[in-house]
């Protein structure tokens, strides 16, 4: 295994003192090769050293405009910070340099989404849920944007799709009442927001939502 790849085997590990002593080995070794300034920027980023992490990166592009997952980390790096037009543009940087993997386009359309441009991030979250069709989070918060977009009937098969992978899911629960309440099946809409709330009892939303619910079957029992 080399450097760069028993650096990043220590981050997963938590060992970030290791890896930062391979990452910057690397760089000694390597000085014109970008690879090592941006593992060590990765790492940087996920011990939130913003500024730091924004050099190595930037060290990366000046070594190889071309880099992808340069403009890659840079765009987390402005996620995290909650600048997400920044974001959005560094994310479609890295794809427009072939970086065709589904955190892209996940990460791009999440980017999206915090910008309330629900119909923009739908393509790229149509694309990350089809490269990544296990990961419940993906499948979730396109059905999200979606729902978002007034989508319901395909937000609503996504969102089941999801309790298929994990019943347990208290937020796709809570959002399948809120179809369902729309779609005026109060019922059914207070059975998803109850067993929301059986996973979450802390569920703000599932308890207004039951509420609103509670509320109109008392209207229809008046009239």
């Amino acid at each position: 295994m080399d450097k760069n790849a028993q650096g990043i085997t220590f981050m997963q590990e938590h060992k970030y003192e290791e890896a930062a002593k391979l990452f910057n080995e690397v760089i000694e070794e390597n000085p014109d090769d970008p690879l090592g300034f941006i593992n060590f920027g990765n790492l940087l980023l996920h011990i939130k050293e913003f500024s730091r992490a924004e050099r190595f990166f930037n060290k990366a592009i000046e070594l190889d405009e071309n880099t992808a997952t340069a403009y890659y980390g840079l765009g987390n790096l402005y996620f995290e910070q909650s600048d997400f037009q920044k974001a959005v543009s560094h994310f479609q940087k890295a794809q427009q340099l072939g970086l065709e993997e589904a955190d892209v386009y996940f990460m791009l359309g999440l980017s999206l989404l915090h910008e309330e441009q629900f119909k923009l991030a739908l393509p790229y979250l149509l694309r990350a849920s089809e490269l990544a069709p296990e990961d419940e989070e993906v499948q979730f918060q396109y059905g999200l944007a979606l729902a978002q977009s007034n989508h319901l009937i395909e937000a609503k098969n996504v969102f089941l799709k999801v309790l298929k992978k994990n019943k347990n899911h208290a937020d796709s629960h809570y959002n399948l009442g809120v179809i369902e309440l729309f779609d005026e099946n109060i019922n059914e809409a207070l059975k998803y927001f109850d067993e929301a709330l059986r996973l979450q009892p802390d569920h703000l939303l599932a308890a207004n939502g039951k509420k609103n619910v509670e509320n109109l079957l008392k209207e229809n029992k008046k009239e």
